[in-house]
């Protein structure tokens, strides 16, 4: 039987998810398996051949427009695709990941769960949902020192609003690690409706 696996490696700005994907690649690498990278392209902070991670490691990696693009340059010797920045990918990750997996690979993603929001990062809880293994990172709060989970975004200084667009591609300048109390959202919508409220208000089927 050929079995595959999909990991994920998840955080907030600066907990260190492209040096533990690195990481990762490296090994398989002495391992002597197939490595195969990819990077949306879009992210331009680095090359467009590498991925980057802050501590200053690199490895060789591949930019793609759309997710689909990758099934068809990853060889058929079964080894390891991995998938940095991955909330930057379109939708057609997912049907990308599942055929990977179907094929054997061991499939690896790294990226952010959730925007500067703190809401869920699009498509990725669905990945985190089918994965086999998940790998949840944090940073250093960079307003009071504690664990960080959230990731801050800053124009001009100040926190974005909450309509600001989900996706801008930046680096220290525009994005700081935070935890739950100093994370910032100005104009934030009211909160969703708890489940038990849900059930008060809807009759359950019988």
């Amino acid at each position: 039987m050929i079995k595959g696996a999909l990991e994920a490696i998840v955080g907030c700005m600066s907990s260190g998810k492209s040096e533990e994907l690195i990481r990762r690649l490296r090994r398989a690498r002495i391992a002597k398996q197939s490595v195969m990278v990819f990077k949306p392209a879009m992210d331009t902070r680095s090359a467009a051949e590498r991925i980057a991670s802050r501590d200053g490691r690199e490895f060789e990696a591949v930019a793609i427009d759309r997710a689909d693009k990758a099934l068809g340059l990853i060889p058929t010797r079964r080894g390891v695709v991995a998938f940095d920045e991955v909330q930057f990918f379109d939708d057609g990750i997912l049907p990308v990941t599942r055929e990977l997996v179907s094929r054997g690979h061991r499939v690896i993603v790294a990226g952010l769960d959730t925007d500067f929001r703190g809401e869920p990062f699009g498509f990725v809880p669905a990945l985190l949902a089918e994965a086999d293994n998940v790998t949840k990172l944090t940073a250093v709060c960079m307003r009071c020192g504690e664990p960080a989970i959230r990731t801050q975004r800053l124009i001009a200084g100040a926190p974005a609003t909450y309509g600001s667009p989900r996706i801008a591609v930046g680096g220290d300048e525009m994005y700081e690690a935070r935890c739950r109390g100093c994370h910032v959202v100005p104009e934030r919508r009211g909160e969703l409706p708890s489940l038990e409220n849900e059930m008060v208000n809807h009759e359950i089927p019988r």
